[in-house]
Parts: structure tokens; sequence; C-alpha cells
């Protein structure tokens, strides 16, 4: 593989390693938000509206800034019937096949989040929502996300295409 390659897949590994081990702690400010909540509404019966709001963006700020640290895992679903017994070469290919169309999707995909940052940018756009925050960051978020998986899944491809042809990356 030429030198530009190994360099874009380790940059883009290094990347997700760091965005992926931020995002896991996102789990506890969520958490964190709703024991708040819970305590609040409880022992002193205050509820806020924001609350569930800010634990939705933080889930979905989870899980859209550790895609790309859960493909690097292999951390994502995968139907095993036949993909086991395969050797490391054919599952290679089959995966960079797969990888293609996911490649594809995620073009989609980030064609629409921009498409939709852009609006909500625009527009200052918020949710229909009592609190109504502002949708803008967390579509920010989204398409940085969306962004990181689409470099991953092509530094994926470049890792499958080097194991299809005998080579280390």
């Amino acid at each position: 593989m030429p030198k530009a390659i190994k360099c874009f897949v380790n940059y883009v590994d290094a990347t997700n390693k760091v965005v992926g081990k931020f995002s896991q702690y996102l789990v506890f400010v969520m958490m964190g938000v709703l024991l708040f909540e819970s305590i609040s509404r409880t022992l002193f019966n205050q509820p806020h509206i924001w609350v569930v709001e800010i634990a939705q963006f933080t889930m979905a700020a989870y899980y859209l800034l550790g895609g790309g640290y859960s493909m690097i895992l292999d951390g994502h679903v995968r139907m095993d019937l036949l993909y086991g017994r395969w050797s490391p070469k054919r599952r290679a290919v089959v995966d960079m096949l797969t990888a293609i169309v996911l490649i594809f999707y995620l073009v989609l995909l980030l064609y629409g989040a921009i498409s939709s940052l852009e609006y909500a940018l625009r527009y200052k756009q918020v949710n229909y929502t009592s609190w109504a925050p502002p949708l803008a960051p967390i579509k920010i978020i989204m398409t940085i996300g969306i962004v990181l998986m689409l470099l991953q899944s092509i530094a994926i491809f470049f890792k499958d295409l080097a194991t299809a042809r005998g080579e280390s990356l």
C-alpha cells in the first residue's frame, strides 16, 4: 500500500479512537442528568422541562461520535452463519463489497446532514417543545459523527484491500 494510504488509515484510526474514548463518557453525563431530575422531582417536587431533551441530545452525541470507534473495535452486529468459516482473504473481499455499500449510504447520509445543518443555522431552528432548544449544536455533532464514520469506512476498506492482497497495513 502507498505511504499516503497508510498515513490516512493511521490518522483516521487515531482520530476515531480519541473521539470514541471521549464519547464513551457521555453516557455518564446522561446518567447524571437523569439522576439529577429524579432527585429533583421526587425529593423537591421540582421537575425540569429541559432534562429529557438534554438526555436525548447526549445519547445521540454518544452513539454518533462513537460510531467510528465501534467500527475500529469491530463492535457492530454481523450475521455469522458463513462468515466465521471463511478465510481472512475471503472475509476481506466480502467486507470490501459491504464497505462500498456503507460508504455510499454514509455519503447520502452526510448530504442530508449538511442540508439539515444548513437549514438549522439559516433559520435558527429550534425543537418544537416547551423548552425549545436550538437544534444546530446537535446537528453539528451529527454531521461530525457521520464524517468520522465515513472516513473510518474508507480506512476499513483500505485495510480489507490490503488483507485481500496479502499485505499488511
